[in-house]
Protein backbone atom coordinates (compact mmCIF):
# COMPACT_ATOMS: atom_id res chain seq x y z
CA UNK A 1 0.00 0.00 0.00
CA UNK A 2 1.18 3.36 -1.42
CA UNK A 3 2.09 5.74 1.75
CA UNK A 4 -0.67 8.05 2.22
CA UNK A 5 1.09 12.11 0.84
CA UNK A 6 1.29 14.54 3.12
CA UNK A 7 -1.45 17.37 3.09
CA UNK A 8 -0.83 20.86 3.15
CA UNK A 9 -3.02 21.11 6.73
CA UNK A 10 -0.61 18.40 8.41
CA UNK A 11 2.56 20.72 7.45
CA UNK A 12 1.01 23.91 8.85
CA UNK A 13 0.29 21.99 12.02
CA UNK A 14 4.06 20.91 12.35
CA UNK A 15 5.61 21.71 15.94
CA UNK A 16 8.09 24.13 14.08
CA UNK A 17 5.35 26.69 13.09
CA UNK A 18 4.91 26.94 16.75
CA UNK A 19 8.32 28.60 17.98
CA UNK A 20 8.77 32.43 18.24
CA UNK A 21 8.75 34.02 14.99
CA UNK A 22 12.35 35.73 16.31
CA UNK A 23 13.41 32.11 16.27
CA UNK A 24 11.43 30.64 13.19
CA UNK A 25 13.82 33.39 10.95
CA UNK A 26 17.02 31.82 11.81
CA UNK A 27 16.33 28.67 12.61
CA UNK A 28 15.18 28.28 8.67
CA UNK A 29 18.39 30.59 7.34
CA UNK A 30 20.53 27.96 9.22
CA UNK A 31 18.90 24.89 7.68
CA UNK A 32 18.21 26.58 4.33
CA UNK A 33 22.39 27.67 3.91
CA UNK A 34 22.93 23.68 4.93
CA UNK A 35 21.01 22.20 2.13
CA UNK A 36 22.52 24.72 -0.09
CA UNK A 37 25.87 23.47 0.70
CA UNK A 38 24.87 19.83 0.11
CA UNK A 39 23.56 20.81 -3.54
CA UNK A 40 26.17 22.78 -4.20
CA UNK A 41 28.86 19.53 -3.68
CA UNK A 42 26.50 17.44 -5.43
CA UNK A 43 26.00 19.90 -8.40
CA UNK A 44 30.09 19.36 -8.40
CA UNK A 45 30.51 15.74 -7.04
CA UNK A 46 34.24 14.92 -5.72
CA UNK A 47 36.15 12.32 -7.54
CA UNK A 48 35.21 8.98 -5.32
CA UNK A 49 38.48 6.25 -5.22
CA UNK A 50 39.03 3.22 -3.72
CA UNK A 51 40.79 5.03 -0.59
CA UNK A 52 37.48 7.55 0.03
CA UNK A 53 35.15 5.16 -0.81
CA UNK A 54 36.70 2.84 2.45
CA UNK A 55 36.61 6.40 4.78
CA UNK A 56 33.35 6.88 3.75
CA UNK A 57 32.01 3.74 4.62
CA UNK A 58 34.65 2.89 7.94
CA UNK A 59 33.23 6.35 9.39
CA UNK A 60 29.41 5.66 8.46
CA UNK A 61 29.73 2.61 9.91
CA UNK A 62 31.43 3.48 13.20
CA UNK A 63 28.76 6.24 13.54
CA UNK A 64 26.16 3.82 14.01
CA UNK A 65 27.72 1.36 15.53
CA UNK A 66 28.77 3.91 18.13
CA UNK A 67 25.05 4.78 18.63
CA UNK A 68 24.25 1.27 19.05
CA UNK A 69 26.83 0.82 21.76
CA UNK A 70 25.54 3.74 23.91
CA UNK A 71 21.84 3.78 23.12
CA UNK A 72 20.70 3.43 26.42
CA UNK A 73 22.94 5.72 28.33
CA UNK A 74 22.38 8.12 25.39
CA UNK A 75 19.14 8.26 25.89
CA UNK A 76 19.12 8.87 29.36
CA UNK A 77 21.71 11.58 29.33
CA UNK A 78 20.11 13.34 26.66
CA UNK A 79 16.54 13.81 28.55
CA UNK A 80 18.87 14.96 31.82
CA UNK A 81 20.62 17.14 30.32
CA UNK A 82 19.32 20.71 30.79
CA UNK A 83 21.52 22.84 29.39
CA UNK A 84 23.85 22.86 26.51
CA UNK A 85 24.65 18.91 24.91
CA UNK A 86 27.63 17.76 23.65
CA UNK A 87 27.21 15.29 20.90
CA UNK A 88 29.82 12.62 21.39
CA UNK A 89 29.45 11.53 17.52
CA UNK A 90 31.42 14.43 16.57
CA UNK A 91 34.42 12.14 17.22
CA UNK A 92 32.88 10.86 14.11
CA UNK A 93 31.79 13.91 12.04
CA UNK A 94 34.99 16.15 12.92
CA UNK A 95 37.32 13.12 11.42
CA UNK A 96 34.66 13.28 8.21
CA UNK A 97 35.90 17.13 7.92
CA UNK A 98 39.04 16.23 7.83
CA UNK A 99 39.32 13.33 5.45
CA UNK A 100 36.23 13.54 3.35
CA UNK A 101 34.88 16.18 0.83
CA UNK A 102 32.75 18.23 2.58
CA UNK A 103 29.36 16.72 0.57
CA UNK A 104 30.75 13.61 2.07
CA UNK A 105 31.22 14.60 5.59
CA UNK A 106 27.73 15.85 5.12
CA UNK A 107 26.48 12.41 4.30
CA UNK A 108 27.94 11.33 7.47
CA UNK A 109 26.40 13.70 9.77
CA UNK A 110 23.00 12.75 7.62
CA UNK A 111 23.15 9.30 8.21
CA UNK A 112 24.34 9.03 12.04
CA UNK A 113 22.23 11.51 13.24
CA UNK A 114 19.14 9.97 11.34
CA UNK A 115 20.11 6.54 12.65
CA UNK A 116 20.79 8.62 16.37
CA UNK A 117 16.83 9.93 16.21
CA UNK A 118 15.71 6.67 15.26
CA UNK A 119 17.32 4.71 18.03
CA UNK A 120 18.04 7.29 20.88
CA UNK A 121 15.16 9.98 20.79
CA UNK A 122 12.17 8.46 19.06
CA UNK A 123 11.64 5.24 21.34
CA UNK A 124 10.94 7.85 24.01
CA UNK A 125 6.83 8.63 23.95
CA UNK A 126 5.26 12.00 23.84
CA UNK A 127 5.36 14.30 25.51
CA UNK A 128 8.62 13.82 26.40
CA UNK A 129 10.13 13.18 23.18
CA UNK A 130 11.74 16.35 21.25
CA UNK A 131 10.53 17.79 18.30
CA UNK A 132 11.93 16.59 14.91
CA UNK A 133 12.58 20.17 14.33
CA UNK A 134 15.39 20.42 16.75
CA UNK A 135 17.48 16.78 15.67
CA UNK A 136 16.93 18.46 11.69
CA UNK A 137 18.27 22.25 13.23
CA UNK A 138 21.54 20.06 15.16
CA UNK A 139 21.96 17.94 12.11
CA UNK A 140 22.40 21.49 9.81
CA UNK A 141 24.45 22.95 12.43
CA UNK A 142 26.97 19.92 12.56
CA UNK A 143 26.76 20.11 8.11
CA UNK A 144 27.71 23.75 8.65
CA UNK A 145 30.69 23.24 10.99
CA UNK A 146 31.86 20.14 8.96
CA UNK A 147 31.78 22.84 6.12
CA UNK A 148 33.64 24.96 7.92
CA UNK A 149 36.57 23.15 9.11
CA UNK A 150 37.12 21.40 5.64
CA UNK A 151 37.30 24.80 3.75
CA UNK A 152 39.89 25.81 6.67
CA UNK A 153 41.51 22.72 5.64
CA UNK A 154 41.55 23.38 1.74
CA UNK A 155 42.67 27.00 2.46
CA UNK A 156 45.76 25.94 4.23
CA UNK A 157 46.36 23.37 2.00
CA UNK A 158 48.91 21.28 4.37
CA UNK A 159 51.05 18.70 2.54
CA UNK A 160 50.45 16.10 5.27
CA UNK A 161 47.95 16.64 7.77
CA UNK A 162 50.00 15.70 10.56
CA UNK A 163 53.29 15.48 9.11
CA UNK A 164 54.83 19.09 9.27
CA UNK A 165 54.51 22.13 11.59
CA UNK A 166 51.61 24.07 8.73
CA UNK A 167 49.62 21.12 9.03
CA UNK A 168 49.41 20.52 12.65
CA UNK A 169 48.17 24.73 12.80
CA UNK A 170 45.97 23.89 10.04
CA UNK A 171 44.19 21.11 11.86
CA UNK A 172 44.34 22.90 15.23
CA UNK A 173 42.69 26.30 13.08
CA UNK A 174 40.27 23.45 11.57
CA UNK A 175 39.24 21.98 15.25
CA UNK A 176 38.46 25.59 16.57
CA UNK A 177 36.15 26.74 13.43
CA UNK A 178 34.62 23.43 13.95
CA UNK A 179 33.99 24.23 17.91
CA UNK A 180 33.39 28.27 17.24
CA UNK A 181 30.51 27.33 14.25
CA UNK A 182 28.77 24.64 16.16
CA UNK A 183 28.56 26.32 19.20
CA UNK A 184 27.45 29.88 18.05
CA UNK A 185 24.75 28.52 16.01
CA UNK A 186 23.43 25.87 19.18
CA UNK A 187 23.97 28.89 21.62
CA UNK A 188 22.73 31.65 19.65
CA UNK A 189 19.03 30.26 18.99
CA UNK A 190 19.49 29.77 23.00
CA UNK A 191 19.69 32.93 23.34
CA UNK A 192 17.12 34.11 21.17
CA UNK A 193 14.94 31.40 22.57
CA UNK A 194 15.53 32.50 25.77
CA UNK A 195 17.06 35.87 26.21
CA UNK A 196 16.94 35.62 30.19
CA UNK A 197 19.28 32.92 30.02
CA UNK A 198 22.54 33.22 30.87
CA UNK A 199 24.87 31.66 27.93
CA UNK A 200 28.11 32.13 29.22
CA UNK A 201 26.91 30.16 32.16
CA UNK A 202 25.85 27.48 30.07
CA UNK A 203 29.41 27.79 27.79
CA UNK A 204 31.49 28.31 30.63
CA UNK A 205 29.49 27.23 34.04
CA UNK A 206 30.84 23.69 33.62
CA UNK A 207 32.57 21.62 31.53
CA UNK A 208 30.71 21.79 28.56
CA UNK A 209 33.37 23.50 26.55
CA UNK A 210 36.25 21.34 27.73
CA UNK A 211 33.90 18.30 26.38
CA UNK A 212 33.55 19.50 23.41
CA UNK A 213 37.11 20.23 22.94
CA UNK A 214 37.88 16.53 24.36
CA UNK A 215 35.55 15.19 21.64
CA UNK A 216 37.10 17.08 18.61
CA UNK A 217 40.36 16.11 19.82
CA UNK A 218 39.19 12.14 19.83
CA UNK A 219 37.92 12.72 16.28
CA UNK A 220 41.19 14.76 15.42
CA UNK A 221 43.39 11.55 16.64
CA UNK A 222 40.90 9.20 15.38
CA UNK A 223 41.21 10.96 11.63
CA UNK A 224 45.22 10.30 11.78
CA UNK A 225 44.82 6.87 13.16
CA UNK A 226 42.43 6.03 9.83
CA UNK A 227 44.65 8.07 7.38
CA UNK A 228 47.75 6.09 8.36
CA UNK A 229 46.96 2.69 9.36
CA UNK A 230 43.60 1.64 7.81
CA UNK A 231 39.83 1.61 8.37
CA UNK A 232 39.97 -1.36 11.70
CA UNK A 233 42.21 1.14 13.33
CA UNK A 234 38.89 2.76 14.66
CA UNK A 235 37.92 0.12 17.06
CA UNK A 236 40.72 2.05 19.54
CA UNK A 237 38.29 4.87 19.67
CA UNK A 238 35.40 2.73 21.25
CA UNK A 239 36.65 2.50 24.37
CA UNK A 240 37.05 6.29 25.43
CA UNK A 241 34.10 7.30 23.73
CA UNK A 242 32.54 4.36 26.38
CA UNK A 243 34.06 6.31 29.39
CA UNK A 244 33.32 9.52 28.46
CA UNK A 245 29.34 8.38 27.85
CA UNK A 246 29.50 7.08 31.13
CA UNK A 247 31.08 9.94 32.93
CA UNK A 248 29.00 12.66 31.52
CA UNK A 249 26.11 10.43 32.70
CA UNK A 250 27.13 10.00 36.48
CA UNK A 251 28.11 13.46 36.22
CA UNK A 252 24.48 14.83 35.54
CA UNK A 253 22.92 11.90 37.35
CA UNK A 254 24.61 13.55 40.66
CA UNK A 255 23.53 17.06 39.24
CA UNK A 256 19.63 16.10 39.37
CA UNK A 257 20.22 14.42 42.81
CA UNK A 258 21.34 17.96 43.96
CA UNK A 259 18.28 19.88 42.66
CA UNK A 260 14.91 20.53 43.69
CA UNK A 261 12.35 19.19 40.83
CA UNK A 262 9.94 22.43 41.19
CA UNK A 263 12.18 25.06 41.45
CA UNK A 264 16.06 23.98 39.48
CA UNK A 265 17.98 25.59 42.88
CA UNK A 266 19.56 23.03 44.92
CA UNK A 267 17.95 21.33 47.24
CA UNK A 268 18.84 21.06 51.13
CA UNK A 269 21.24 18.91 51.53
CA UNK A 270 23.24 20.15 48.13
CA UNK A 271 23.11 23.55 49.39
CA UNK A 272 24.36 22.32 52.92
CA UNK A 273 27.44 20.87 51.69
CA UNK A 274 28.49 23.08 48.75
CA UNK A 275 27.55 26.36 51.75
CA UNK A 276 29.93 24.63 53.95
CA UNK A 277 32.68 24.51 51.65
CA UNK A 278 32.40 28.10 50.61
CA UNK A 279 32.32 29.22 54.21
CA UNK A 280 35.55 26.92 54.88
CA UNK A 281 36.92 29.16 51.64
CA UNK A 282 35.96 32.05 53.50
CA UNK A 283 37.34 31.83 56.70
CA UNK A 284 40.54 30.61 54.94
CA UNK A 285 40.86 33.72 52.83
CA UNK A 286 39.45 35.80 55.88
CA UNK A 287 36.96 37.75 53.56
CA UNK A 288 33.16 38.11 55.04
CA UNK A 289 30.29 36.11 54.15
CA UNK A 290 26.17 36.31 54.56
CA UNK A 291 23.43 34.24 54.65
CA UNK A 292 19.86 34.86 53.65
CA UNK A 293 16.23 32.58 54.61
CA UNK A 294 13.91 34.04 52.64
CA UNK A 295 9.79 32.77 53.13
CA UNK A 296 7.12 33.26 51.22
CA UNK A 297 4.39 35.15 53.37
CA UNK A 298 0.91 33.30 53.70
CA UNK A 299 2.40 30.91 51.13
CA UNK A 300 -0.23 28.29 52.66
CA UNK A 301 -3.22 30.07 51.70
CA UNK A 302 -2.09 30.18 48.07
CA UNK A 303 -2.10 26.91 48.17
CA UNK A 304 -5.33 26.65 49.91
CA UNK A 305 -7.06 29.44 48.20
CA UNK A 306 -5.52 28.43 44.19
CA UNK A 307 -4.61 25.13 44.22
CA UNK A 308 -1.15 23.55 44.59
CA UNK A 309 -0.36 23.62 40.89
CA UNK A 310 -0.37 27.75 41.09
CA UNK A 311 2.11 27.52 44.36
CA UNK A 312 3.87 25.47 42.19
CA UNK A 313 4.32 28.22 39.56
CA UNK A 314 4.91 30.80 42.65
CA UNK A 315 7.71 28.79 43.74
CA UNK A 316 9.17 27.83 40.31
CA UNK A 317 8.95 32.02 39.60
CA UNK A 318 10.49 32.98 42.89
CA UNK A 319 13.73 30.80 41.94
CA UNK A 320 14.00 32.14 38.49
CA UNK A 321 13.66 35.74 39.86
CA UNK A 322 16.53 34.98 42.77
CA UNK A 323 18.60 33.66 40.29
CA UNK A 324 18.02 37.06 38.11
CA UNK A 325 19.10 39.16 40.84
CA UNK A 326 21.74 36.90 42.32
CA UNK A 327 25.68 36.57 40.88
CA UNK A 328 26.57 33.23 39.63
CA UNK A 329 28.73 32.20 42.63
CA UNK A 330 26.15 33.10 45.01
CA UNK A 331 24.41 29.71 46.24
CA UNK A 332 20.71 29.84 46.04
CA UNK A 333 18.78 26.45 47.44
CA UNK A 334 14.79 25.31 48.31
CA UNK A 335 14.98 24.36 52.09
CA UNK A 336 11.65 22.72 51.45
CA UNK A 337 8.38 24.20 51.40
CA UNK A 338 8.16 27.80 50.84
CA UNK A 339 11.63 28.52 52.19
CA UNK A 340 14.51 29.66 50.12
CA UNK A 341 18.28 30.19 51.34
CA UNK A 342 21.46 32.07 49.76
CA UNK A 343 24.65 32.16 50.62
CA UNK A 344 26.47 34.79 49.71
CA UNK A 345 30.06 34.13 49.62
CA UNK A 346 32.01 37.42 48.67
CA UNK A 347 30.66 40.75 50.07
CA UNK A 348 31.93 43.46 48.34
CA UNK A 349 31.81 46.56 50.65
CA UNK A 350 33.30 47.34 53.94
CA UNK A 351 30.07 47.53 56.03
CA UNK A 352 28.86 44.15 55.39
CA UNK A 353 25.95 44.53 57.08
CA UNK A 354 24.63 47.52 55.41
CA UNK A 355 25.34 45.82 52.14
CA UNK A 356 23.68 42.13 52.95
CA UNK A 357 20.83 44.65 53.45
CA UNK A 358 20.41 46.30 50.80
CA UNK A 359 20.51 43.00 48.58
CA UNK A 360 17.70 41.43 50.65
CA UNK A 361 15.94 44.89 50.41
CA UNK A 362 16.12 44.83 46.46
CA UNK A 363 15.31 40.50 46.79
CA UNK A 364 12.55 41.46 49.03
CA UNK A 365 11.50 44.23 46.16
CA UNK A 366 11.62 41.90 43.29
CA UNK A 367 9.89 39.62 44.50
CA UNK A 368 6.84 41.82 45.95
CA UNK A 369 6.77 44.11 43.12
CA UNK A 370 5.70 41.81 40.16
CA UNK A 371 5.39 38.45 38.52
CA UNK A 372 8.54 36.84 37.22
CA UNK A 373 9.18 34.34 34.50
CA UNK A 374 8.31 30.77 34.93
CA UNK A 375 10.51 27.88 33.24
CA UNK A 376 8.62 26.20 30.72
CA UNK A 377 8.48 23.05 29.48
CA UNK A 378 10.44 21.71 26.15
CA UNK A 379 9.02 23.66 23.03
CA UNK A 380 6.48 26.56 25.15
CA UNK A 381 6.97 30.31 25.34
CA UNK A 382 7.78 31.71 28.83
CA UNK A 383 4.58 32.81 30.49
CA UNK A 384 4.70 35.19 33.10
CA UNK A 385 2.86 34.70 36.50
CA UNK A 386 0.51 36.05 37.60
CA UNK A 387 -1.46 36.27 34.50
CA UNK A 388 -4.72 35.12 34.84
CA UNK A 389 -7.60 38.18 34.83
CA UNK A 390 -9.30 39.23 38.05
CA UNK A 391 -12.19 37.15 38.46
CA UNK A 392 -11.12 34.73 35.97
CA UNK A 393 -12.51 31.01 36.19
CA UNK A 394 -10.33 27.88 36.68
CA UNK A 395 -10.85 24.53 35.19
CA UNK A 396 -11.78 23.58 38.11
CA UNK A 397 -14.59 25.83 38.71
CA UNK A 398 -12.29 28.12 41.55
CA UNK A 399 -11.72 31.59 40.85
CA UNK A 400 -7.86 32.41 39.31
CA UNK A 401 -5.57 34.12 41.76
CA UNK A 402 -5.99 37.89 41.10
CA UNK A 403 -2.82 39.67 38.65
CA UNK A 404 -0.40 41.09 41.15
CA UNK A 405 -1.87 39.32 43.59
CA UNK A 406 0.55 40.23 46.71
CA UNK A 407 2.91 37.54 46.86
CA UNK A 408 5.20 38.70 49.56
CA UNK A 409 8.72 37.74 51.34
CA UNK A 410 9.97 38.11 54.99
CA UNK A 411 13.78 37.72 55.36
CA UNK A 412 16.54 37.08 57.76
CA UNK A 413 20.55 37.16 57.18
CA UNK A 414 23.14 37.02 59.19
CA UNK A 415 26.79 37.58 58.74
CA UNK A 416 29.62 35.54 58.62
CA UNK A 417 31.99 35.69 60.91
CA UNK A 418 30.11 38.36 63.22
CA UNK A 419 26.94 36.17 63.85
CA UNK A 420 28.89 32.67 63.80
CA UNK A 421 31.29 30.77 62.09
CA UNK A 422 29.82 27.64 61.24
CA UNK A 423 26.46 27.40 58.75
CA UNK A 424 24.56 25.98 61.46
CA UNK A 425 25.42 28.96 63.70
CA UNK A 426 24.40 31.11 61.25
CA UNK A 427 21.11 29.28 59.66
CA UNK A 428 20.12 29.91 63.43
CA UNK A 429 20.43 33.53 63.79
CA UNK A 430 19.30 34.17 60.42
CA UNK A 431 16.07 32.10 61.40
CA UNK A 432 15.59 34.20 64.23
CA UNK A 433 15.71 37.31 62.38
CA UNK A 434 13.25 35.58 59.68
CA UNK A 435 10.95 35.42 62.71
CA UNK A 436 11.46 38.56 63.62
CA UNK A 437 10.33 39.87 60.23
CA UNK A 438 7.35 37.86 60.53
CA UNK A 439 6.36 38.70 63.56
CA UNK A 440 7.62 42.97 62.46
CA UNK A 441 4.10 42.55 59.74
CA UNK A 442 6.02 40.24 57.30
CA UNK A 443 7.12 41.48 53.69
CA UNK A 444 10.56 43.04 55.49
CA UNK A 445 14.08 42.30 56.24
CA UNK A 446 15.85 42.23 59.68
CA UNK A 447 19.84 41.06 59.82
CA UNK A 448 21.05 39.86 62.64
CA UNK A 449 20.50 37.42 66.12
CA UNK A 450 16.90 38.65 67.32
CA UNK A 451 15.82 37.53 70.78
CA UNK A 452 11.97 37.71 72.14
CA UNK A 453 10.65 37.44 75.56
CA UNK A 454 9.50 34.39 76.76
CA UNK A 455 5.37 33.28 76.11
CA UNK A 456 3.53 33.62 79.58
CA UNK A 457 2.76 30.06 80.13
CA UNK A 458 -1.51 29.10 80.85
CA UNK A 459 -2.40 26.83 83.84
Amino acid sequence: MAPEPVRLHQVTRWPIWSIPGRLLGPVLAVELLAVCLVLAGLLNPPRLDHATLVLLATLTVAGILHTEVVAGVERIRRYTAETHHVNLTSVWTFASALLLPPVLGAFVVVVVYTHLYVRVLRPVPPPDRRPVYREVYSTATVILSVHAAAGVLAATRPGELYGSLPGTLALLLALLTYTVVNTCLVLGVVAVASPDTRVVRILFGGDELTLELATLCLGALTAGALAASGPFVALLAVPPILALHRTILVRQLRERADTDAKTGLLNHAAWHLRGTHELTLAERERRPAALLILDLDHFKEINDTHGHLYGDQVLAATAQMLREELRDHDLVGRFGGEEFVVLLPRLSGNDGREEVRQIAERLRRRIAGGSGPVAPPDGVPAQRLPAPSPGAARSDGRPSPRAGAGITVSIGGALFPDDGHALTGLLEVADSALYAAKRAGRDAVRIGRHTFPAEPEHA
